[in-house]
């Protein structure tokens, strides 16, 4: 009937077909392509040259491990819902519910493996920073360290800019979907919570994204008060608070649009649009 889609739960769902076009519409363009290739390709080369690959694949790997069971605990509850739905009934399970759980795995998967992808960014420019971090102990002066930040930045800029169309697209998910879920949780009491984990994986693996891309800022904040507290040899600390000045000045951090992304200001888009959907 008219309320089925509201009665079973189905309104949180929607967001996943419409936000795979949408992503699929993104990468479709020649030149967000390029662009991401380029950025991928610069930061394989940077993590070569300042040999840091073995970390960062560590760390990748533990980020692959979360979106894939994100993505089983999916299909599990999709599974199992629809199991439930036609109990009793080969055919309904044969026919519509195993289309439905089918549809779900490959709409949350492309989604899910669309935000790893930029998970792999943002993780890897964060371990850019913790290996400039790092490396700040064997410099020998207050004016490599400045060259080498400004190198950093400039990276940091490009991939961010390089990306800023496919988190936009994944930022619209998460718009269109948080709303949905908080209907179906809140109007509709007699949908299983089952119908509403798949929406609800995928709207946590966005908010991963987001929240790892703003802790990059959150490091480039950290970085002027490492670099104030070395010491390059007596007579140095004016190069050195000059260095300091630089790299507090320079804003350093991830970017979308020109607007710098902090972890305060994630916490509070997603505070006020909970409340906004209310």
């Amino acid at each position: 009937g008219d309320g089925c889609w509201e009665k079973k739960g189905f309104l949180s769902q929607l967001p996943m077909p419409v936000g795979a076009l949408l992503l699929l519409a993104v990468i479709s363009v020649q030149s967000n392509q390029a662009a991401l290739e380029e950025t991928l390709a610069l930061l394989l080369s940077v993590s070569l040259a300042r040999r840091y690959q073995a970390w960062q694949a560590r760390r990748t790997l533990r980020d692959k491990v979360v979106f894939a069971g994100i993505w089983i605990c999916a299909l599990l509850a999709s599974c199992v819902w629809n199991s439930l739905l036609g109990a009793g009934d080969f055919e309904q399970i044969a026919g519509r519910g195993v289309l439905h759980t089918v549809a779900m795995s490959i709409l949350s998967g492309f989604i899910l493996c669309f935000a790893y992808g930029m998970v792999h960014v943002c993780r890897s420019l964060s371990i850019m920073i913790d290996a400039f971090c790092c490396d700040l102990v064997h410099q020998e002066s207050a004016k490599s360290v400045a060259h080498i930040w400004n190198m950093t930045q400039a990276i940091l800029r490009k991939a961010s800019v390089s990306i800023e169309h496919c988190l936009l697209a994944l930022c619209f998910v998460l718009v269109f979907a948080v709303p949905l879920l908080l209907v179906d949780v809140l109007y509709t009491g007699s949908a299983p919570i089952l119908t509403m984990i798949p929406a609800l994986c995928v709207t946590c693996g966005i908010l991963y994204v987001l929240l790892l891309a703003a802790t990059i800022s959150e490091q480039c904040t950290r970085v002027p008060a490492l670099v104030n507290a070395l010491s390059f040899g007596e007579g140095t600390e004016a190069a050195r608070q000059q260095t300091v000045d630089y790299i507090s000045s320079s804003a350093a951090g991830f970017y979308v649009f020109g607007m710098r992304l902090t972890t305060a200001m994630v916490l509070k888009f997603m505070y006020i649009w909970c409340i906004v959907a209310l």
